[in-house]
Formats: C-alpha cells, sequence, structure tokens
C-alpha cells in the first residue's frame, strides 16, 4: 500500500531512526499493517549485543508508534511539515515476549482505540511470523510547531 517511498512523506523520522520500511493494510482512522526488515546493518546491533545482537525492545516500540504516526497522518489528510508533529505521550502495558533479531521480518499491527482532549490512543502488537514479539498501548498527541 505504501512503499518506503511513500512511509517517508508520511513520516518525519529519517536514516538511521526511520523503523518503518513498508505499508501493507490502512484502514484510514482504523487500523493500520506495516513492516520493518530487521537486518544486522542496523547501527544498534553494534553495541546490543556483539556476541547475540538483539533489537531493542524501546526499538520495537518506536517502530509501533512510527506505525500509529502514519495512520495519524493519513487520517488528517496531512503529512508533516515544519509546523506539525506528533509526539509520542505515553506508553502502557508494554510487553515484551520474544527477541527480535537480524534477518526478521517485523510486523507491526496498530488499532485506534479513542482520542479525547487531542490525545490519540492505540493499540499495538509487533509480531514476527506468527509469534508476537511485542504489545503496548501507545498514546500520542498532534502538535503545531511555532
Amino acid at each position: 500500500m505504501m512503499d518506503i517511498h511513500e512511509v517517508l512523506k508520511h513520516l518525519p523520522h529519517r536514516y538511521p531512526f526511520v523503523m518503518v520500511d513498508r505499508v501493507l493494510e490502512l484502514e484510514r482512522g482504523k487500523r493500520i499493517r506495516a513492516l520493518k526488515n530487521v537486518t544486522i546493518n542496523e547501527p544498534y546491533f553494534v553495541g546490543h549485543f556483539p556476541y547475540r545482537p538483539v533489537m531493542p525492545g524501546v526499538l520495537i516500540v518506536e517502530a509501533m508508534a512510527q506505525t500509529a504516526a502514519i495512520m495519524s497522518f493519513d487520517m488528517f489528510g496531512a503529512l508533516p511539515d515544519d509546523k506539525t508533529v506528533f509526539y509520542f505521550a505515553g506508553i502502557d502495558a508494554a510487553r515484551f515476549k520474544r527477541p527480535v533479531e537480524p534477518g526478521d521480518q517485523l510486523l507491526l499491527d496498530v488499532d485506534n482505540d479513542r482520542s479525547r482532549g487531542g490525545i490519540y490512543k492505540f493499540n499495538a502488537r509487533a509480531s514476527v511470523g506468527d509469534e508476537l514479539a511485542a504489545e503496548a498501548v501507545i498514546m500520542c498527541t498532534m502538535r503545531n510547531i511555532p
């Protein structure tokens, strides 16, 4: 549905911090499924861990949050610019179920739960194949930059 060129239009992030390679499905305002190809070339694998590379859990959460941001920008029919940004506002119930290693394809599923007072709440899951790797409830908010 969105290749890397479209993903980069919908995210303000750039290398080495882009955690979404492709959007596979997008149901406006409801749900999104995206993909992160995890390769040994990722800069964090040099130190996490030299003898057993594992994707840091915080970056798995970041991948889920970036997926939610893509859905949010799409929901508003907007693209990131120098005046608008979605900030991570909170995370609840984060759980890590399996390590994510080089060579894995991380499937990112995010469902829009609700919004209240400018805070958007999403239920997010990251899987490798049929195995759940991580899950969390993610909150974000859109802000205008003066």
